[in-house]
């Protein structure tokens, strides 16, 4: 048996299936991995915020579809589908109320020709939707045709 000197062990002895060409490669593995990892996480986040945006505007829609039936009511109990200045007035300001819809706005507007019918519009426009220029956007609408029976 041929013993080596310990200088020369040091130099044979390599960990098994491993070349040179090789050293990093699990460096570059792990930092390629933890970028696509990075990648789906900003996915998730914009998948994240677009389902919050979405939600907000189908409260929006629920809340003018309640204004809309409550104005609707009024002209149901008064079987007119023109309604009390008042009673208009006071639904505006609600409309337009902050804490109802966001920039809000609402009309009645007859049917021209026809007798027992209006038409309820709601107007609003979402944060989502508006401008960081010039603080405009595209309004949302919320229409609805009332049509009384006949007396």
């Amino acid at each position: 048996m041929r013993v080596l000197p310990s200088a020369s062990r040091a130099h044979t002895h390599r960990p098994a299936g491993r070349s040179p060409r090789q050293a990093g490669v699990a460096l570059i593995e792990v930092l390629v991995s933890i970028l696509l990892f990075s990648f789906a996480i900003l996915g998730l986040v914009g998948l994240q915020a677009q389902a919050i945006s979405l939600s907000l505007e189908a409260d929006y829609r629920s809340r003018a579809s309640l204004l809309a039936d409550e104005i609707a009511a009024q002209m149901w109990l008064k079987k007119s589908v023109t309604v009390d200045n008042t009673v208009l007035t006071t639904w505006k300001s609600k409309v337009a109320s902050s804490t109802q819809l966001p920039s809000g706005s609402g009309d009645v507007i007859p049917v021209t020709g026809v007798p027992n019918q209006a038409d309820i519009l709601i107007q609003w426009t979402a944060p989502s939707r508006r401008s960081t220029t010039s603080g405009t956007g595209t309004p949302s609408n919320f229409v609805t045709r009332v049509t009384l029976p006949s007396t």
